[in-house]
């Protein structure tokens, strides 16, 4: 494998910073459609339950609440320091699950369990373990040894204690919000956290034996420098998380309100921001960790390294993930399904959502039924983001295409990039370069047949560095 130094080159970084979609999903969420609706999914559930052998499913909850507001996120969240609130959803919640849950066989288990948000330890421990327990009751969980539980914790608000609670309850997985120790980012961000409470909550992880700690920092935030960075950098890989994800800040204020707050005027130049990417890249090689892909990084003995050598590694809204062959099932507001050949979304703000539940319906906002393109080209996506590479054979048998005909306008559209030399092209398949990895989601555009001509002047993806 190719050094982690090998995957730098700053002028074609800077070339290709263009936005693009992060391919979480394909299409991508703009493409969904208020044409499907409750009934949509219903049936796409009976349908995957019907398969001959019914596939695995993964759970998302959403739990959506903040205390404080941190300037730079653009996730779904509502900001409050009421807990009840946080005990009103649940009930709602519960019911989400109740009739979802019944839409499935028992026959289709449970492999993993996320929750995102917000910040899932808005709730308590007792709470977090209470949904847990609804969730077991109401679907059928794989045995442990084939089971992940993950969840995203913020450190300034669980104690050492409550992580051992959360392990009890069946987490072994655990990722922290960090993006950058230094004081002044901090402020600038509204998002104080010290260095001593979020190694305490590291530490307790793998004192509970929590089996995977991951550590979310982020680049081209106000008030970074080269030095703030490094420093942060210094003391996260000396804690050792198994992974790290080091996302690249997207200034779009215009769709995220809280980022208002923030002062472009104190954003990293772009010469600057390449280079806190660069620092990153070269202290996590001379660390030892893997580069899995996008933003993502992890140590040779993890999972989804592993899994990424053995050519099964999966990408979905929840990120890189281990669980390929699983039906994605998202609770709570805003979370996404993904069911056999189909998406749907529930509503993003909160009160259509608790509608939709008091009125006995499934919250179906919007969504879509894959066509047959869609398939072929969300699978060819799939392999470029996780691989870094295309088999044209193994993927022509398995769509019963010829390749290099169904995809003679994007294979044009790579003759730029291997020019540039992000791809290497050949009569049986397509490899990403070194200088290419980083660029994974610009290779993957040219296979997206719904990206307008003037796709990199679009406000609604974040950049591609």
């Amino acid at each position: 494998m190719a050094s982690l130094s090998s995957l730098f080159d700053p002028e074609l970084l800077r070339r290709y910073d263009t936005p693009g979609p992060r391919y979480t999903s394909y299409p991508t969420a703009p493409q969904f459609s208020p044409g499907f609706q409750e009934a949509d999914l219903r049936e796409m559930a009976a349908i995957t339950n019907g398969d001959p052998i019914p596939r695995p499913l993964s759970l998302y909850l959403h739990i959506p609440f903040c205390t404080s507001p941190c300037f730079y996120c653009g996730c779904n969240r509502i900001i409050t320091r009421d807990t009840a609130r946080g005990a009103a959803y649940l009930t709602r919640l519960y019911r989400e699950v109740a009739m979802t849950s019944a839409l499935f066989d028992r026959d289709r288990d449970v492999e993993q369990v996320h929750f995102g948000g917000g910040t899932p330890n808005f709730l308590s421990p007792a709470q977090i373990t209470e949904v847990m327990d609804v969730l077991r009751r109401q679907f059928s969980f794989a045995p442990a040894s084939r089971l992940d539980c993950s969840i995203e914790l913020d450190p300034r608000f669980i104690t050492p204690d409550e992580v051992g609670e959360l392990a009890a309850a069946g987490f072994n997985r655990a990722s922290l919000g960090v993006q950058d120790f230094d004081p002044d980012v901090q402020r600038a961000v509204n998002r104080i956290q010290s260095v001593e409470q979020t190694l305490a909550i590291i530490d307790a992880c793998r004192t509970h034996g929590l089996q995977s700690v991951n550590v979310d920092l982020i680049y081209g935030l106000p008030k970074q420098s080269l030095e703030g960075f490094s420093r942060t950098l210094d003391i996260t890989l000396e804690a050792r998380p198994d992974r790290l994800a080091i996302y690249s800040y997207a200034h779009l204020p215009s769709m995220f309100r809280p980022q208002q707050r923030i002062n472009a005027d104190d954003l990293p130049s772009p010469e600057v921001k390449l280079g806190l990417l660069q620092c990153a890249i070269d202290k996590l090689g001379k660390a030892g960790y893997v580069y899995i892909g996008m933003d993502h990084f992890a140590l040779p003995g993890d999972s989804l390294a592993l899994a990424q050598q053995r050519g099964d590694l999966h990408r979905n809204f929840m990120g890189y993930t281990t669980h390929a062959e699983s039906d994605l099932l998202g609770l709570g507001v805003s979370a996404i399904s993904h069911i056999g050949p189909s998406f749907s979304q529930n509503p993003r703000d909160l009160g259509s959502w608790e509608q939709a539940i008091d009125q006995g319906h499934l919250p179906v906002w919007r969504g879509m039924r894959l066509e047959e393109d869609d398939v072929i080209r969300a699978d060819v996506i799939q392999r470029l983001m996780c691989d870094g590479a295309l088999d044209y054979r193994d993927l022509g048998r398995r769509h019963v295409i010829d390749f290099t005909t169904y995809f003679a306008d994007a294979l044009a559209r790579l003759r730029p990039l291997e020019d540039d030399g992000l791809v290497e092209l050949a009569a049986d398949g397509l490899r990403a370069t070194s200088h290419g990895r980083l660029l994974l989601r610009i290779i993957a555009m040219c296979f997206d047949r719904y990206l307008p001509t003037a796709a990199a002047s679009t406000p609604r993806f974040s950049r591609t560095v």
